[in-house]
């Protein structure tokens, strides 16, 4: 049966205090004897303990405390916890149109869940949600650390890796973004032991190895899942607060584990403005809607974008639809204000695609936006294969081909698929419609690209 409109506190007055006098004073307690040992960097996803306040909580508040200085920044939580309550496959998102604390209600990101339900093995579950504590407990420390934001909860049953970290791939976002994994380390050891175990489970958790087991972790299946993404985007993680409940409120005899830990968000992330970066997102989402909404054409408001958008710029936007493309357009060259260039390619890439029939409304409501911005392509003095291979930069270059009038580009994206710097330029060649083992007078450009999703 579907959830309320609101999704009651379930273990208020048991985990935290009721009282939301009591709680908030509770709360900024913990925040102020927190230690604010975090690197500098920005924080992109912690993972953070579950249990009563009174066990986790000064553990939790240390990487809370973090977030404070950014509460104004930090627009969306997508938050991830494994289910105590019941067993399921999956992953469970909710119906609901808010989470509610003592302190209030918080708003669910309805349109950030429906974009991750075609995703396999995720649907719409609320018996998970409303019992669950893993995520609850969590939500009056972001309460009291964020100005506002809005919230995209998620329990996770018997999930793969592999299904945890698409989902937080399709809602990593920029910098407005947080990812927060609920896990709690070992349980039920007497101190030493305890210790022992969670002093290697934090080795792993610190080298990226997405192989934690329940026996090391309750939410090892989200945690598992951010480990791998973080690996793959080659992300750094640190270490913040590893202690146990026999050194907050409890006795030694059989303790359970609390692990802080923060991963930073790319130097490319953090060195674009939030506004310039929803603002790509937004206006080319806005788009390729607006044909569904009005027979108008697309018109741009200048005013209400940033310099740097108003500037010339180049620009390729990406669809993708169940992990496939869906469509794909863009510009080689600045010839346009960039915002006007990424709303026009949008529309292009969604509509008008010779590849693809043009998308359709339900579609829309699935599909991962990329938005390549494109520096400027700089020539490259080459006379043969030979000599390209040996100055290209995979992972990094995108090249332009031009040869007797054929002309063909890869994004930097492309090495994800074509990894072997010869097969990328034979199939760029292919592409171009050009003989893949030949090369005549061709001429050759590379450039890189800043990535919005």
């Amino acid at each position: 049966m579907p959830m309320s409109e609101i999704r009651q506190a379930a273990v208020a007055g048991t985990f935290y205090p009721a009282d939301p006098a009591l709680l908030s004073q509770s709360v900024d307690q913990m925040l102020a004897s927190a230690r604010q040992n975090v690197q500098t960097g920005v924080q992109k996803a912690i993972i953070a303990p579950h249990a009563g306040h009174v066990y986790s909580g000064p553990i939790a508040a240390n990487l809370y405390v973090g977030l404070e200085n950014k509460k104004n920044n930090i627009k969306r939580v997508v938050l991830l916890g494994p289910s105590h309550r019941i067993g399921f496959r999956g992953i469970a998102a909710c119906t609901s149109d808010s989470y509610q604390t003592p302190l209030g209600l918080i708003d669910v990101d309805k349109t950030a869940l429906e974009s991750v339900i075609s995703l396999p093995n995720v649907g719409y579950l609320d018996e998970a949600h409303k019992e669950e504590h893993s995520l609850e407990v969590h939500l009056p420390f972001l309460q009291r650390t964020l100005t506002q934001f809005k919230l995209v909860p998620l329990v996770v049953g018997d999930a793969d890796k592999q299904d945890v970290a698409r989902v937080l791939e399709k809602l990593w976002g920029g910098l407005e973004t947080l990812i927060v994994i609920s896990s709690d380390l070992s349980h039920f050891h007497n101190y030493s032991e305890a210790q022992q175990i969670d002093e290697n489970t934090s080795r792993k958790i610190l080298n990226l190895e997405p192989n934690l087991t329940g026996d090391e972790a309750c939410g090892c299946r989200p945690i598992n899942g951010l480990l791998q993404l973080a690996k793959q985007k080659g992300l750094s993680i640190q270490e913040v607060d590893v202690r146990n409940s026999g050194d907050t409120a409890g006795s030694h005899d059989r303790v359970v584990g609390y692990g802080a830990y923060v991963i930073f968000a790319a130097e490319t992330e953090q060195s674009t403005p939030i506004s310039i970066r929803q603002q790509i997102i937004q206006v080319a989402r806005q788009a390729i809607l607006q044909p569904f909404q009005s027979k108008e054409k697309l018109n741009i408001n200048f005013d209400l974008y940033a310099d740097e958008l108003r500037e010339d710029g180049a620009s390729f936007i990406t669809l993708n639809l169940g992990g496939r493309l869906r469509g794909c357009i863009g510009s080689l060259e600045a010839h346009r204000a960039l915002i006007l260039d990424v709303a026009h390619n949008a529309q292009a890439a969604a509509f008008k695609d010779p590849r693809f029939s043009p998308l359709t409304l339900e579609e829309y409501r699935a599909i991962e936006l990329h938005a390549s911005i494109l520096s400027k392509p700089q020539p490259l003095d080459v006379d043969s294969k030979e000599a390209l291979l040996e100055i290209i930069r995979p992972g990094r270059d995108g090249i332009i081909l031009d040869e007797g009038g054929r002309r063909a580009t890869y994004l930097p994206s492309v090495w994800q698929q074509l990894p072997d710097p010869e097969m990328f330029i034979r199939e760029l060649r292919r592409k171009a419609g050009l003989n893949p083992d030949q090369w005549n007078q061709c001429q050759v450009m590379r450039y890189t690209t800043e990535e919005f999703v």
